[in-house]
């Protein structure tokens, strides 16, 4: 056997999965790559590469579903929506070039693995949201199917939600199937200029509550907005997209622009460059710029409110960009050994949320928690639902919490 696998199906699958029981192997699972350093470094034999399982087995424009292979990469399905002016609508985030790669080498299983959610989730929900049916191999090398073809079912026990997140710690997932919505046929953004961060989500707390149907809601600080071109000043900048159709966008940005001048002077970003911010914002390009992609990079999620707080009882040296709202708050840490670990814990501990370390270097992620710590109920929880699918802790072993 050579150190990497690469199934052509999902029986390839299944007895790669048998093999390494019965030579008492563990397996990395990969797509692309892309997101390989996320999480705990490997403490595995063997690679288990996916890249061979690619190809859209089904498309239904007018039924909004889509089915592919798990190793697809993802800008694959992101130009054959876009054929049809439809869309993966919980816009997933590039990590790759904050993680010193190329852009656009994500695959869907990937995705749906780690429940990958852009700035979209805040009107059309997490990745998980719109995961229909997968098939899979668990650790006991047997093959499950979960869900169908169809937006509306509720046959037996939904896995699609408990495998989105998981990691590939619970199973190997080599099929997958998504509902897809139509693209808007136009967006724009309304800028506000200048707030400062509590500020910035007090106007962004009010868009939301408005009648104008945002989509998208982020803060750029003064020492990060300098990295999207996008903007006409470099200076802080909260911006709240509008798409839909373009008579109702024509509304809603004249209505927005009107309410937001009570907290700063407001621009419209018509729709190349709102689509040229949004992207970068996705791209998570303050964190991928040379110069910046040392700094350890954190995802803090917490309650919208409290965003403000969390950053700013961190320490004035990093960088931050605000997004959901301000209920997803990156922050890139000057280096530390703890790669500013024990500070970000304990504001979180205080004020609410959790946080996972994106990004640092191997020794780092191995000797710190990356993902939130488990109280002891929910771990033993974790460790259970690990055990039914991957009793002999094959898969992922370690990728989220040492010895799961």
């Amino acid at each position: 056997m050579t150190d990497t696998l690469k199934p052509r199906d999902e029986k390839d699958v299944e007895e790669a999965v048998r093999w390494a029981l019965a030579e008492e192997k563990t397996l990395e699972i990969i797509g692309q790559g892309s997101k390989r350093t996320l999480g705990r470094p490997s403490q595995t034999d063997v690679t288990l590469d996916l890249s061979g399982l690619s190809g859209i087995s089904l498309y239904e424009p007018a039924e909004l579903v889509l089915s592919a292979k798990a190793g697809t990469p993802l800008a694959e399905i992101e130009k054959l929506l876009a054929a049809s002016d439809q869309q993966l609508a919980f816009e997933p985030i590039d990590y790759g070039p904050a993680l010193g790669q190329p852009g656009g080498r994500g695959t869907i299983g990937g995705t749906m693995a780690i429940n990958l959610s852009g700035p979209r989730r805040i009107k059309a929900g997490a990745a998980r949201d719109h995961f229909l049916g997968m098939t899979a191999v668990t650790g006991r090398a047997e093959s499950i199917k979960s869900g169908g073809r169809v937006v509306k079912n509720v046959t037996g026990y939904d896995l699609c939600k408990l495998f989105a997140g998981s990691w590939g710690t619970l199973g190997v997932m080599t099929e997958i199937t998504l509902k897809v919505l139509p693209a808007p046929e136009t967006e724009a953004t309304i800028l506000v200029g200048g707030l400062d961060d509590a500020r910035a989500c007090a106007a962004m707390a009010a868009a939301m509550g408005s009648p104008c149907d945002v989509s998208a809601a982020a803060h750029l600080p003064d020492h990060v907005a300098p990295f999207f071109d996008a903007l006409p000043k470099a200076e802080a900048s909260t911006v709240l997209r509008v798409e839909g159709f373009a008579p109702s966008v024509k509304h809603r940005k004249q209505a927005l622009a009107a309410s937001m001048k009570d907290y700063g002077a407001v621009t419209i970003l018509e729709e190349r460059d709102s689509r040229l911010l949004w992207r970068g914002i996705r791209e998570l390009r303050p964190f991928a710029a040379d110069g910046e992609r040392d700094r350890p990079l954190w995802r803090i999620s917490t309650a919208p409110a409290r965003g403000h707080e969390i950053a700013a009882a961190i320490t004035p040296a990093a960088r931050m960009v605000y997004d959901w709202a301000g209920g997803l708050v990156w922050v890139a840490m000057p280096f530390a050994d703890d790669a500013g670990s024990a500070a970000i814990r304990s504001v979180v501990a205080r004020l609410g949320g959790h946080a996972m370390l994106v990004r640092a270097p191997a020794a780092v992620r191995a000797a710190t928690d990356v993902f939130e710590p488990e109280h002891a109920a929910l771990a033993a929880l974790s460790k259970r639902v690990k055990e039914s699918f991957d009793p002999r802790h094959l898969l992922n072993p370690g990728r989220m919490w040492a010895g799961l």
